[in-house]
């Protein structure tokens, strides 16, 4: 095969990068002046991507995307490191043509370059390295008392299966109720399924309490910690997790920056001159959003400003959107405490905001 003498230069060249991400591989596209001049996979090495990015393009401004999951911020941070300009993307803030919905990795690869070098890409919060490391236990805890749940519901359903509980049965699955009616089992086999099922759930409650003990800690050391405790409904554990997720709430420029990073921002259909806001987009943080709904529900509860502003809602509303709409009020009162310096005050004056 002949070798090409004359490769083209990129010296002073804006190139745009779009990657998708697999655990052993990346599938990259990369756009200059709106034409594909190269597509290729590699191994999934962070270090090894962002050298072969300045082999290629060697002179040239290069820019660079790909959509947040399992693989964190490793390759953002070894992009950065090497100057390039990299962006980590919501996946559900990507735009999808609507006779264009067939995912492969090379058609992945080029909407982002193409959505980048377009200027319709937005990067979500990169974390500090420290920040992720911290918001490690609090997500942890969150999987294993999710673990547990699923435990319990299997050993409910073995229950069920052998006639040993009511179909309308409605304790929960607690260790002393798993004693109660294993004790009436006859069944040998049964019997070694619960026990297998029941001793993973001791495991997880030991490792549980273990990862507690280490946010306790966490919690004497954070100094916004304070602040998050002095708000209705939030809890120690829903301490850490608005902690370690968002931080000191002041960063945040504005409520929609805010808003749009909690995923509590509600999706907006546009006809003419008429705007009607729909559910909320699913975008942003997945962790703080679940937490933010509970919190809310709890908050209306000793908060009276919070259940009135409910209460006005919900008969037109419904109550899951006017639960979001609180949720949103309140995270943006406590941002508010972290402007000012002050912890929550209960009744906090109502501040302008866009109902859904």
């Amino acid at each position: 095969m002949k070798k090409n003498t004359k490769e083209r230069s990129y010296v002073g060249k804006e190139v745009f990068i779009g990657i998708d991400v697999h655990k052993k591989t990346y599938t990259v596209v990369a756009r200059v002046e709106e034409e594909v001049v190269k597509k290729w996979t590699t191994k999934a090495s962070p270090k090894s991507l962002a050298q072969q990015l300045l082999k290629y393009f060697d002179g040239a401004t290069i820019y660079s995307a790909y959509e947040a999951g399992f693989s964190g911020f490793v390759l953002h941070r070894e992009l950065k490191a090497h100057g390039i300009q990299n962006l980590v993307v919501h996946a559900a803030g990507i735009e999808v043509a609507i006779n264009n919905r067939v995912k492969t990795d090379k058609r992945d690869a080029l909407k982002l370059s193409s959505l980048l070098e377009a200027k319709r890409l937005k990067g979500i919060r990169i974390p500090s390295e420290e920040e992720e490391a911290h918001r490690l236990l609090s997500r942890t805890r969150k999987q294993l008392v999710e673990d547990c749940a699923a435990i319990k519901n299997k050993i409910r359903m073995k229950f069920h299966q052998f006639g040993l509980i009511d179909a309308d049965e409605t304790r929960e699955m607690t260790h002393k109720l798993v004693k109660e009616i294993l004790a009436n089992a006859t069944s040998k086999e049964l019997i070694i399924v619960i026990n297998a099922y029941w001793n993973v759930w001791k495991s997880l409650d030991e490792e549980i309490k273990k990862i507690e003990q280490e946010l306790k800690q966490q919690a004497k050391e954070d100094p916004n910690e304070k602040t998050y405790r002095s708000a209705p409904g939030v809890g120690p554990q829903s301490a850490r997790v608005l902690s370690n997720e968002l931080g000191d709430m002041s960063q945040f420029k504005n409520e929609r920056q805010l808003f749009s990073y909690t995923g509590l921002t509600p999706s907006e259909h546009s006809s003419g001159e008429a705007i009607r806001r729909g559910h909320i987009t699913h975008q942003g943080n997945v962790q703080v959003r679940s937490i933010l709904i509970e919190i809310a529900w709890r908050a209306i509860e000793k908060d009276q400003a919070l259940a009135q502003f409910f209460n006005r809602l919900f008969p037109r509303t419904g109550k899951k959107k006017a639960i979001v709409a609180v949720a949103r009020k309140l995270i943006g009162r406590i941002r508010a405490t972290f402007q000012k310096g002050e912890e929550y005050k209960l009744g906090y004056p109502n501040t302008p905001l866009q109902i859904s």
